[in-house]
């Protein structure tokens, strides 16, 4: 039997990628089959078509890591799991397509209320942010926390979570457009790194004390000038690279304010700590039933089209979430 999907012949930008007919995935026997619903669209998503993400598929392949759908069939081995189960899971690859193949241990099952395309901006935004923030920041109430890249889909949800947790929230972004959608989501400051000063907003708004927290899931030159601005004991988080540039630091920043620079690889986590990670999905879920959090949806993209949702993505375009509809 055969399924369209989206397929990464050859390394290279969106537009090399094709909408082909290919062969729905056998599973192994401690996989499932899921019939694809939704998939969220994400920055490795755009990195790994060109070889540049930490995992490397072979060639040829679906990119698109994060879905929601229905389970279709369980191997031998998967117990927890049955055919009909309404879930979400992180794929890695392979979600651009109406079938995809996933390690059970991946997947998890949502509450009806939740729609498919909700269900498929929950994963990989929040679990990464809430995995940041709680995990790894250990962030309290009362402190600051720094967005940067924060219209973004995890910067917007850093925003939420850190309101939720207590925090006082700076934004910053690239345009006055970027910044009404996030304080629309509750940050309390914001800051245009395109036409103010980052360092001197930052000492004005925290009465030079720095901030506590900074999130940085986009890199380049001004993740030095955020580290410069850190609280004494402050806790800088290595989230992503979304412009492209690795950042290097020099090693007296941190020592001269006591400071930590913190990597934050969500997927990892969520893999060698499954526990803890799922009780973090289970808070995020209470939070999304209640409506504490509701992502921001840029914008709804059929299954054809997802070339041109990376695309967008890869502009800068996309405020929140981009999704691909596939069934």
């Amino acid at each position: 039997m055969t399924m369209k999907a989206i397929q990464c012949l050859q390394y290279g930008l969106p537009d090399s990628l094709v909408l082909a007919e290919v062969s729905i995935p056998t599973i192994k026997s401690e996989e499932v089959l899921i019939q694809v619903k939704a998939c969220g669209v994400n920055f490795p998503d755009v990195l790994i078509i060109q070889n540049k993400y930490q995992f490397k598929p072979t060639l040829p392949f679906s990119p698109g890591g994060e879905v929601s759908g229905t389970i279709s069939s369980v191997g031998e081995n998967v117990k927890h799991l049955k055919k009909g189960d309404k879930v979400v899971a992180l794929c890695g690859w392979g979600g651009f397509a109406e079938y995809v193949a996933v390690k059970a241990n991946r997947v998890f099952r949502v509450p009806n209320e939740l729609d498919f395309i909700s269900a498929a901006c929950t994963l990989y935004t929040y679990g990464t942010s809430y995995h940041a923030l709680k995990d790894r920041a250990q962030i309290k109430s009362g402190e600051t926390l720094l967005v940067l890249g924060a219209a973004g889909g995890i910067g917007l949800a850093a925003v939420e979570l850190a309101k939720i947790m207590g925090a006082t929230v700076i934004a910053a972004a690239s345009s006055d457009e970027k910044l009404a959608v996030c304080k629309a989501m509750g940050a309390q400051h914001v800051i245009n790194y395109s036409t103010e000063d980052l360092r001197a907003r930052i000492k004005a708004i925290t009465n030079d004390k720095g901030v506590d927290v900074i999130y940085d899931p986009i890199g380049g030159p001004i993740a030095e000038q955020a580290l410069r601005s850190i609280a004494w004991r402050g806790r800088y988080l290595v989230v992503g690279f979304a412009s492209g540039i690795i950042p290097s630091f020099a090693a007296n920043l941190p020592l001269l304010k006591g400071a930590s620079i913190v990597g934050v690889f969500w997927g990892s986590f969520a893999e060698r700590e499954p526990e803890p990670s799922m009780q973090n999905f289970l808070q995020l879920l209470t939070w999304i039933k209640v409506g504490k959090i509701n992502q921001h949806i840029h914008k709804i993209y059929e299954l054809a089209d997802a070339p041109k949702a990376l695309q967008d993505l890869l502009d800068r375009k996309v405020f929140g979430k981009a999704v691909v509809k596939v069934s």
